[in-house]
């Protein structure tokens, strides 16, 4: 091949950008970046009981945390067949593939910008930051590299929104108009003070979940109208009582979040002209009530129920992160769903206008 074919070649290939990472060869060994996530137990069983991983090692940098909680008959009994290692030892281990960040929000953006320039896969805890360029950066970075950045938001390959979805691709519901979510919980003092760092309150540590899956139909909102009230007498002033309008050109989303639910309320529905979708509860068994102005698909005319067995939360998720890492092919959310999402949820957190 000649000099100037072979520079033509590889500019063409910089145009295009990475669309293809180098596929991972046997099991997918992985390291776990911060121990603090309330997820953190139950991805680690989800990888533990996938054949694709092999969890190799644990790191907690703050020594303030790492200390007390390594040496607890719980984290003991979760990490008895983990290494403890440095964060240098984590990301400069060439034979680890993968990292796992289960770590607080300050830190998600720059240990994960470390862990991509160690060349090395993510898997991000939500939310990934209350900032957006520095989210943006990090992106552009695991591009350069073509490297697979995963978030963390719950009911990405949920069966319910998963029948709304094909409902809404295949017209059955007609135009779709509406879509209205609620994700409530009832927080103790010591999450109410973790959410008080962020003026979203529970819309930010919360709200992606169901955004999330607003922007899986729509894509970005062209405005975004937040309420954020603290309301419930707590004495604190976190924002615990929440809500967000999203409008686009023929259609709204409406996103309730709210902190001291006694009964952590959690619904997803989509109204159309011609029927609706509504699911609840979300998990863990999920019914999703359908009614339709005709039959639809494998749907009849009218009331209607499907109900999905329990779902264990993250099982999906590294199906098909171990998917894109061992075939080399995208993720399913590509990375500009991901800065739509970003951008999207801090609207909505009142973080940028």
């Amino acid at each position: 091949m000649n000099t100037n074919r072979r520079n033509f070649l590889a500019a063409a290939g910089a145009a295009l950008g990475p669309t293809v990472i180098r596929a991972a060869q046997g099991k997918i060994r992985t390291g776990i970046l911060g121990i603090q996530h309330s997820h953190l137990a139950g991805k680690l069983k989800a990888m533990r009981d996938n054949p694709d991983y092999e969890v190799v090692a644990v790191c907690e940098p703050n020594e303030a945390i790492r200390s007390p909680r390594a040496s607890s008959p719980m984290f003991q009994e979760m990490f008895n067949d983990l290494r403890w290692v440095s964060m240098d030892d984590l990301l400069g281990d060439k034979s680890i593939d993968l990292i796992v960040f289960e770590g607080e929000v300050k830190d998600a953006i720059p240990f994960g910008k470390r862990v991509l320039d160690a060349g090395k896969h993510l898997h991000l805890e939500k939310p990934p930051s209350n900032k957006l360029e520095p989210f943006r950066e990090m992106i552009d970075l695991a591009k350069k590299r073509e490297r697979r950045v995963q978030l963390g938001y719950l009911w990405r390959f949920h069966p319910g929104v998963d029948l709304a979805l094909e409902a809404f691709h295949s017209g059955w519901l007609g135009e779709v108009y509406m879509i209205r979510a609620t994700i409530n919980s009832d927080r103790d003092m010591a999450q109410r003070a973790v959410e008080a760092r962020f003026p979203g309150g529970s819309m930010f540590e919360l709200g992606g979940h169901v955004i999330d899956r607003i922007v899986a139909f729509w894509g970005k909102p062209a405005t975004v109208r937040p309420w954020l009230h603290h309301d419930t007498g707590a004495a604190d002033a976190v924002k615990d009582n929440t809500l967000a309008v999203f409008e686009y050109p023929k259609s709204l989303a409406v996103v309730v979040s709210s902190s001291r639910d006694p009964a952590s309320h959690r619904s997803f529905e989509v109204i159309g002209t011609d029927g609706s979708v509504m699911i609840d509860p979300m998990e863990p068994a999920i019914t999703a009530r359908i009614q339709l102005r005709r039959a639809q698909g494998p749907y009849q005319k009218g009331a209607q129920e499907v109900k999905f067995p329990a779902q264990v939360r993250f099982v999906k998720d590294f199906e098909e992160l171990a998917r894109s890492i061992k075939s080399g092919s995208a993720l399913k959310y590509s990375y500009d769903h991901e800065l739509a999402l970003q951008e999207t949820l801090l609207r909505a957190s009142g973080e940028i206008a």
